[in-house]
């Protein structure tokens, strides 16, 4: 069994018992978090696709840890003109597990 579930915008496949990284949530290590945007259920087969979202279906996520993405440059430069810079940054990830998928 797999639901498709927006995530703080962003559309993933989760599974029971995985461990994904997604955008920071702000919630305690060990806490649990719902979310109730569940675009397509897949029962063994049986597929149903919501309008917009599935009604009653839920993905039950504990937070395991806050991370950090590693560091991404971001250089512009203007040719013949001297002009140079340099901007970096390192995104925000929480870990978290798939502990229920209610359907």
């Amino acid at each position: 069994m797999y639901v498709i579930v927006d995530i703080q915008g962003q559309q993933m496949k989760v599974e029971k018992d995985q461990k994904l990284f997604v955008h920071r949530i702000n919630a305690e290590n060990g806490s649990q978090v719902e979310f109730d945007k569940v675009l397509l259920v897949d029962n063994n087969g049986t597929v149903t696709v919501g309008a917009p979202t599935v009604e009653g279906a839920k993905v039950v996520l504990e937070v395991v840890s806050q991370a950090k993405g590693d560091k991404v440059l971001v250089f512009h430069k203007k040719r013949r003109k001297g002009h140079r810079k340099l901007n970096g940054h390192r995104q925000q990830f929480s870990e978290v597990l798939v502990k229920e998928i209610i359907a």
